[in-house]
């Protein structure tokens, strides 16, 4: 049923029960699972930096180092799961970049991960996954995590 999965993760709370759920959904179908991790364009281009000297201290810097190990340990648990995985890091908005990476790679289903919130909360600041499911005309999971506020 599924060959190609894709797993958009930022290395959150939320993120590791969908990484959990992407590695045993992949394994029971022998699906490639392939993993993305979006740098925020909006987070660091928010932000002037101006105490930074080097630019590789800045905040776009700590995104991507937050990047690579979330997508070497996610790599890890796939490869010991028996998972074939291709991982990625690319740069832009979230929403539409996991949407344009999903056409990319033709993903069969998207997994995602989200902190169950008050409606409040969501009606204020909305979520990344709500705009993927949005956006997306793929088939998808979410994967909801209980958070403590």
């Amino acid at each position: 049923m599924y060959d190609s999965i894709l797993l958009a993760t930022n290395g959150g709370t939320a993120s590791e029960d969908a990484e959990t759920h992407a590695i045993e959904l992949a394994a029971e179908h022998g699906a490639t699972l392939h993993a993305l991790f979006v740098v925020d364009e909006s987070v660091y281009t928010a932000y002037s930096g101006d105490e930074y000297v080097d630019g590789a201290e800045g905040p776009e810097h700590g995104l991507e180092e937050l990047g690579e190990e979330t997508l070497d340990a996610l790599r890890d648990r796939a490869e010991r799961a028996g998972v074939d995985v291709a991982t990625a890091m690319r740069y832009g908005e979230p929403p539409e970049t996991i949407v344009a990476y999903a056409d990319d790679v033709d993903a069969d289903l998207v997994v995602l991960g989200t902190k169950r919130r008050p409606a409040e909360y969501r009606s204020l600041l909305g979520s990344v996954t709500d705009r993927v499911l949005r956006l997306t005309e793929r088939p998808a999971t979410v994967v909801k995590t209980e958070v403590e506020e």
